[in-house]
Order: C-alpha cells, then sequence, then structure tokens
C-alpha cells in the first residue's frame, strides 16, 4: 500500500459493514491508522451472524469483521484474509456449512477472551491492526422500526429487507427506530468520541446501520459536547424500503432528530459525479434512483452545514454494484475541517 501523504488526526467513524468497509479503507491509506477509532453496530439479526446470535448468545461479528479486514494495511495480507474469512465452509455438513469463516474466528475470540471487546481486540492482535475496532455497546439489542402508518417491524433484517414483504408500500415511510431494552454504551466509544478531531458517520444502511448509534445510552450527548468535527456522508442510491424517494435534505432531517442537535453538523459528503446511463438503467430496474443533493433546503435543516462535493461514485462491474471511492471518500474528509 503506497501512501501519498500522512494526516495525523484523531478520527471516530461510525457505521456498519459495506459502506463502513468503504471509508476505512481510504483513510487508512492517508491518515495514521493508530489514531482511527471504528465503531461498529451489534445490532444485526441477519445471515450467518443472526444465527451465530441466535444459537450461541453472542453479538452478531459480521461488521466487526468487515471493519477488521479494511483496516490491514498490507494489501497482500488483506487479499489473503478476505478469502479466508468470506469462506463459507460449502464443502463440510453439519451446523458450521454456510457460515463465515471470519465470523467464526470473531465468535472463538470472543468466548476465550470473555466478551466481543476484548476479542475483537485479540483478533486487532492478532492480525496485527494498528486502528481500533469498538463494538458500539456490548448489550445485546433488537431494533424495531415504525412507519408513517403504524407498522411495528420487528428485528434489523426485517426493516432491510421489508421492500420483500408482499404488502409493502415504498411511500409509506420508516418513522421511528428504537432498541426494546436499555442500550448501555461502551465507554471506549464515549472516550474517543471526546478526544476525536473528527466524527464521521459512513454511509450505509439509515435506519439499521447508522442511526442507531444515536439510541444508545451517552453517544449523542458526547458527540453534542465534542470539539470535534461532524460529518455525515451521503449514500449514492435509495434503498428500497428505507430511503425510497430521499432527497438529501431527508437524510439531514433524519439525522439531526436523532443527534438532537441541528446545529451539530458541520460537514455533508455528497457525490457529484453524474453516473453512465447504463448504470441509471441498471439500478432504475431495481426501482432505485441517485440521491438528489437539495443543497439549499439542507441548509435550511442544518444552518452550520457545509457541503463538500467530490467524486465519489464508482461502479464495479463485475458485481454489478456503486460503491462509493474510498480514496476520493478518504480525502474529502481528511481535506476540509
Amino acid at each position: 500500500m503506497i501512501v501519498k501523504n500522512k494526516y495525523r488526526e484523531k478520527i471516530v467513524t461510525f457505521g456498519g459493514k459495506t459502506g463502513h468497509f468503504q471509508l476505512l479503507n481510504g483513510l487508512k491509506k492517508y491518515n495514521d491508522t493508530s489514531l482511527i477509532t471504528a465503531v461498529v453496530g451489534t445490532w444485526d439479526s441477519g445471515g450467518s451472524s443472526g444465527i451465530l446470535r441466535s444459537e450461541l448468545g453472542v453479538l452478531p461479528p459480521g461488521d466487526i469483521r468487515a471493519c477488521l479486514l479494511a483496516l490491514m494495511e498490507d494489501d497482500e495480507q488483506q487479499k489473503v484474509a478476505q478469502r479466508l474469512f468470506d469462506d463459507r465452509l460449502k464443502e463440510v455438513s453439519g451446523p458450521l456449512k454456510g457460515h463465515s469463516f471470519g465470523n467464526l474466528v470473531g465468535v472463538r475470540l470472543d468466548h476465550i477472551f470473555h466478551g466481543q471487546d476484548r476479542g475483537t481486540d485479540a483478533e486487532r492482535e492478532l492480525f496485527r491492526i494498528k486502528a481500533e475496532v469498538l463494538p458500539a455497546t456490548l448489550t445485546d439489542l433488537h431494533l424495531v422500526g415504525m412507519t408513517k402508518k403504524g407498522i411495528e417491524i420487528d428485528g434489523e433484517a426485517n426493516i432491510d429487507n421489508r421492500c420483500e414483504k408482499p404488502n409493502f408500500e415504498p411511500k409509506d415511510r420508516i418513522m421511528r427506530i428504537y432498541f426494546t431494552t436499555h442500550a448501555d454504551s461502551n465507554p471506549r466509544v464515549l472516550e474517543a468520541i471526546r478526544k476525536a478531531d473528527k466524527i464521521v458517520f459512513a454511509p450505509g444502511d439509515l435506519y439499521t446501520s447508522v442511526l442507531p448509534h444515536l439510541l444508545i445510552d451517552g453517544v449523542a450527548e458526547a458527540i453534542i459536547k465534542s470539539k470535534a468535527k461532524v460529518y455525515f456522508v451521503l449514500n449514492l442510491i435509495e434503498k428500497e424500503g428505507e430511503t425510497d424517494y430521499f432527497k438529501a435534505s431527508d437524510f439531514v432531517k433524519a439525522f439531526n432528530f436523532y443527534l438532537g442537535d441541528p446545529k451539530r453538523l458541520d460537514f455533508l459528503i455528497a457525490n457529484n459525479k453524474k453516473f453512465e446511463h447504463e448504470v441509471v438503467k441498471v439500478y432504475e430496474g431495481e426501482k432505485k434512483k441517485a440521491i438528489v443533493l437539495d443543497g439549499a433546503s439542507c441548509k435550511k435543516v442544518a444552518p452550520k452545514l457545509k457541503i463538500i462535493k467530490a467524486n465519489l461514485g464508482e461502479y464495479l462491474i463485475k458485481d454489478h454494484l456503486l460503491r462509493h471511492n474510498s480514496e476520493n471518500l478518504a480525502l474529502s474528509i481528511l481535506k476540509n475541517g
């Protein structure tokens, strides 16, 4: 990995898996990794993580696994680790079949070291990762969403996949999310916020990966009191079932509501790259559109907000997916504020 410039800023990031991975994968190339703290959601209830959570009584490991992978500084190490982590044990029979091997490693370390925080620290040592990766909370949490019509959606996975239900109505927006039990904060997260120069909310599913962090006891309050600059990275594309028909100002409104202070958000990071016609058609076929940046409306709901526009979107032809360009995203944060 070639580092073009070395920043030394204390950066705390919040997020889930894919968008958080892209953000961290870029930040590690330009910022001193020992000064990066990735705060990762622990309320996932789907896939391998969800099964391990229900069967073993552990906190879900999947998003932490992705962030650890992103923060590996050696490119070859990351490539080998990704193949290992993503292996699904397809050739075996029995209860391990289909589980991500990376998830199993994380779960065993959590067991050996008596807790997800200590298990994650051990995994960092194992893979020589300098950055901190912290579970947002050590509480076993259950996320619930409520729509405009008062329909309750039980569990992160069901919120994430609500568009697949036969009675799904895109205009029946999610209006509220909450945990069914008190969400205790991880003291190390609050300490990292207090010391931060920059706090960044990664791109990701708004109501299942991003905003739930602000429901955890003390997190929003710590951010409001912090002297750090606060950044929110806007998604590239609508998420069906969560952000249908959303413009940039809708994201900002939702963020301000859960943070509790409309004047605290400093920067909105937004894509200004026009997508190719073929890419637009692919996503329109999936009933998804690019997020419209309505800058004037954003500034009305967040008076101090500065909008940073950058060439952020890249289309992965092999996977037919749009992703944030990790290097451009990192530099748009590091060079501003």
